[in-house]
């Protein structure tokens, strides 16, 4: 493959034709992703920056 017109013929039948993708795990990994982003974004606006949640004492000080 030493004439440059056969490299250029190869180059353009290698660009031309798609390469066919299948997976279906990547798609399913973004579309979880871009979901807990908005249930957490949502979650935010809620809520607001000016509330606070407190937690109750630490497991140890409770009495039965």
């Amino acid at each position: 493959m030493s004439d440059p017109q056969t490299q250029i013929d190869a180059a353009r039948v290698v660009l031309s034709e798609p390469e066919v993708r299948t997976g279906l795990m990547g798609t399913l990994a973004a579309a979880s992703l871009a979901a807990c982003a908005a249930v957490l974004l949502a979650g935010v606006m809620i809520l607001g920056p000016g509330v606070a949640i407190e937690d109750g004492p630490p497991p140890g000080s409770q009495t039965f």
